[in-house]
């Protein structure tokens, strides 16, 4: 059954089809938003396959490098995509509308989030801006053909739409770093839903209630959502961005998979918000690896070497920034605050920016 119920019945079988979401999911049929030709597939060469990947719940790609041409063998960074179903679920979860709300989305992507909330709200309640005008133009098709018409708009989401504003919800799709002003002000009342983090650590679902203007919310999730291109972090492969130098070498007795868990990678994102790790483990069976440490400019790396018989671990840090000292200092702070787990911290953001903090609003930990 490689057709659009059987997506609906694998979200079922999940336990995440929501109730009020079912008749939409069941409605609208993914594979009207996904291109023939997809990384996963060609439709002309293998149509099963293309089913199968279509109609699983499973993010599709659906471009990468910004749509430029990719020479064989290049780096390929995904760009736009059709996420997860399961994902998309859990997201309209956090943002919790109810009939008649007016919802803004950012990152129209192929349009079929867009065509969910107008199944359930009306397409005159949903406005989506997207910044990319070659994606755009698939998502209208993509909409047209599968009966709706939201209003869509080419435009950096960053600055919403506020021809259409007041909005009562503000989904975004795409990680932001922070959460915009405009917002804000294009959602006074109501709430914003988005993946938000740091190059360190970008896997938290930011979920804001905005009152009078000012918002302030909780973490939680771990969605893997491409950036907001004006604040991309860095990628690429490590022999393409790290150069071929040699470091200043020291040694830790911090084992490297520990700052790498997901509650002291949160807590160091907060401060090493421009540099992203990579774990490599070795072609071989001796389950040795290295964690690198590569800071978005691509000026600064640094290196720990693990295995696991030994109880120190050789470091290696080159260029203007000591990537290991950085994240050493937040991952020994992390710990002299008790450990704390990402639940215990929420994100305030009004006129004067946006402040996380722990357990309390008068407890920064970060400012921005």
């Amino acid at each position: 059954m490689t057709t659009q119920q059987r997506l609906v019945e694998t979200l079922r079988s999940k336990g995440v089809l929501l109730p009020d979401w079912e008749e939409a999911v069941a409605s609208v049929d993914r594979g009207l938003f996904i291109p023939s030709a997809i990384e996963e597939a060609d439709f002309a060469a293998d149509p099963e396959s293309w089913l199968l990947a279509v109609y699983a719940d499973a993010p599709v790609v659906t471009q990468v490098n910004d749509g430029e041409s990719t020479p064989e063998g290049a780096f390929r960074l995904s760009t736009s995509s059709s996420s997860m179903p399961s994902i998309m679920l859990e997201m309209l979860s956090l943002l919790d509308v109810r009939a008649g709300q007016r919802v803004l989305e950012i990152g129209t992507g192929t349009g079929y989030n867009a065509a969910w909330l107008s199944h359930r709200l009306g397409e005159s309640n949903v406005t989506s801006v997207e910044v990319d005008a070659a994606v755009l133009s698939s998502a209208r098709e993509n909409l047209k053909r599968a009966g709706f018409h939201p209003t869509t708009v080419l435009a950096n989401g960053r600055a919403g739409h506020g021809e259409c504003a007041p909005y009562d919800r503000i989904i975004c799709t795409c990680t932001v770093r922070d959460v915009p002003r405009e917002w804000l002000a294009q959602c006074p009342n109501g709430r914003i839903v988005t993946p938000w983090g740091s190059s360190f650590f970008s896997g938290s679902y930011a979920t804001l209630d905005v009152v009078d203007g000012k918002a302030q919310g909780t973490f939680s999730g771990y969605p893997a959502f491409m950036w907001d291109r004006t604040q991309r972090a860095g990628a690429g492969r490590i022999a393409e961005v790290c150069r071929p130098a040699e470091g200043e070498k020291s040694s830790t007795d911090i084992a490297p998979q520990n700052v790498i868990q997901d509650d002291p990678a949160f807590f160091t994102g907060l401060s090493v918000t421009d540099a992203w790790y990579r774990w490599c483990d070795a072609n071989d069976d001796s389950g040795e690896a290295t964690l690198w440490f590569v800071s978005d400019d691509r000026e600064s790396w640094a290196t720990v070497e693990y295995a696991p018989h030994l109880d120190t671990y050789e470091v290696e840090q080159y260029g203007p920034r000591t990537l290991w000292n950085e994240v050493r200092s937040a991952f020994l702070r992390w710990h002299e605050l008790g450990k704390p787990e990402r639940a215990r911290y929420g994100l305030s953001v009004d006129g004067d920016g946006q402040r996380v903090w722990l357990d309390d609003p008068h407890h920064v930990m970060s400012h921005e």
